[in-house]
């Protein structure tokens, strides 16, 4: 998720993906890939550490907010073992297509468990979420192999892709 939220990287991401989107397409599918299988591993090992190393605490959930597709995320504020006041969104959360629907106006002021990194707190996870958290994972990364092995299997010119 860091590596698309830095310009030096986004920028020549894209640059290399529209490029190769009308020379040779097949290779968008190697660099899609690449992306969500990295991506996916990156919060992976960001998820494994903050469960081992991570310091727990309390929140309330602020508000709701949603994104450009309807999918709703958490404001949560909570303190830290020094006292540092954090009101954030967590650093990972997966949200379904029924959070679109659903209002969650029961969940404002609901206390909720965070797990924060004790070298920046501002990276925190809802600690009830693991679960879905490593579901969502698992998803990203074999969504992530599959477009890899589409495109790898097409420049090989094991199959054939038409665009």
């Amino acid at each position: 998720m860091e590596l698309l939220n830095k310009k030096e990287y986004a920028i020549p991401i894209f640059i290399f993906f529209v490029f190769f989107m009308f020379y040779k397409p097949v290779i968008c599918f190697l660099i899609l890939g690449s992306l969500a299988t990295l991506i996916g591993i990156q919060s992976w090992i960001f998820i494994v550490d903050i469960q081992k190393n991570g310091i727990e605490s309390v929140g309330k959930i602020l508000s709701y907010e949603s994104d450009e597709d309807g999918h709703k995320t958490p404001t949560i504020e909570f303190k830290t073992k020094k006292g540092n006041q954090i009101k954030k969104k967590p650093y990972y959360y997966a949200s379904t297509d029924l959070s679109k629907i659903r209002t969650y106006k029961n969940k404002i002021n609901e206390s909720v468990s965070v797990l924060y990194d004790k070298e920046n707190p501002e990276k925190f996870v809802i600690g009830t979420e693991r679960n879905f958290n490593y579901f969502s994972l698992i998803l990203i990364i074999l969504v992530g192999v599959v477009f890899l092995t589409v495109g790898t299997l097409s420049l090989l010119e094991i199959i054939q892709i038409d665009f």
